[in-house]
């Protein structure tokens, strides 16, 4: 990015956050030609603590793809931005997992690192959530999650072994600068995961579903102010249907639906008998009671589009107009039902805003 393009985008960001912190345009206009003097010198500045709260909220609330922003202006933010090795990161990391895990009552929360200097990265983490289980490959398929597989075999390549299991946690994988990538096994202290058990079916059992409480998405960027903090892990709670209708039920991920069918004896003979439909819906079912009984935050997918609506009404009232992605927005199971599905959204992508970036290892990558 230009000096002139983080001046640009700087401005934008210091006129609209101090505005929404009530703060006077006097005060802004005086920030601004601040960081435009250390631009001028060093090529970057440095953000105050509250501008960085506040941006990585603002980020959250410009997020297309949540459907849960209603939260926005709850978000907890650790700053992070001092700290150097690869061990400092990974108890921050640590620290993180256990701060907004809560003993399962889920706090939002981001920790930020450094930001990039001069195009150059300083800190990224390789995992794509903090917790993750392996996928290993095996002449007989894969074992654990399809989507792990490439950074499980990194992981074996650094020395990391796990045991083979459908749930086998990765380690956190931490790169700083240009040195060699580090892995750290996550505590047991750290950790949450919820059995998944049937209300009323007890066949569920046999299935020896888990899944861990909390999802800490780590492999995208804040782009904030005209600086790229490309290491900034951030989580809210799950809608149930991200892990009874995604994460379990996709053909490319656990594909447990025609082992949930199974265990409903459903003719699955033929598409016509729906049964997908009907071990999609008790496979949601079982997640949510699950969540609920081990006292772990989640929302149903009901639930979240009323939140939803509630949001845009209340941006609506601060004089905000709402963006949002329409195919992501709408839940995986019963959109129709949701009045998200009946609504058209305006697509636009605003900054701040938390952003995709390339992903380390091509998704063949194997032990050599």
């Amino acid at each position: 990015m230009s000096a002139d393009q983080m001046v640009t985008e700087a401005r934008e960001f210091i006129q609209a956050c101090y505005a929404e912190l009530g703060k006077p345009e006097s005060e802004a206009e005086a920030r601004i030609k601040m960081i435009e003097e250390q631009i001028k010198e060093t090529g970057s500045y440095e953000h105050t603590e509250e501008e960085l709260k506040h941006g990585a909220r603002m980020a959250w609330r410009n997020s297309n793809r949540c459907i849960g922003r209603f939260f926005w202006d709850t978000l907890h933010v650790f700053d992070a931005r001092g700290l150097k090795t690869e061990a400092e990161i990974a108890e921050a990391l640590f620290r993180h997992l256990t701060y907004a895990t809560n003993g399962g009552k889920v706090i939002p929360v981001i920790t930020v690192f450094d930001p990039a200097k001069h195009g150059q990265r300083q800190v990224r983490i390789w995992n794509h959530q903090l917790i993750r289980y392996a996928g290993y490959e095996t002449p007989d398929g894969i074992i654990g999650d399809p989507a792990s597989v490439a950074l499980t075999s990194y992981c074996q390549s650094l020395g990391w072994e796990g045991e083979k299991t459908p749930f086998d946690v990765l380690p956190l994988v931490i790169q700083v600068e240009n040195r060699k990538p580090q892995w750290f096994a996550i505590p047991d202290h750290c950790l949450v995961e919820v059995d998944i058990e049937h209300p009323e079916i007890e066949s569920f059992r046999q299935l020896q579903l888990k899944w861990y409480a909390v999802p800490f998405i780590a492999d995208m960027k804040l782009d904030l102010g005209g600086l790229s903090y490309t290491a900034a892990p951030f989580n809210g709670w799950y809608m149930g249907t991200e892990i009874g209708a995604r994460n379990f039920a996709d053909e490319f991920r656990y594909n447990m639906l025609p082992k949930v069918a199974a265990c409903l004896g459903l003719d699955t003979a033929k598409d016509s008998t729906l049964w997908k439909d009907r071990a999609l819906t008790e496979l949601n079912i079982a997640v949510l009671h699950s969540y609920k009984a081990a006292g772990v935050s989640i929302v149903d997918h009901h639930t979240a589009a009323k939140q939803f609506k509630h949001f845009t009404e209340k941006e609506q009232e601060s004089g905000r107009e709402v963006t949002g992605k329409w195919s992501w927005l709408i839940p995986p199971l019963s959109p129709a039902a949701t009045h998200i599905f009946h609504t058209e959204y305006d697509d636009t992508v605003k900054k701040p805003n938390y952003f995709y970036q390339e992903p380390f290892l091509p998704t063949s990558f194997k032990v050599r």
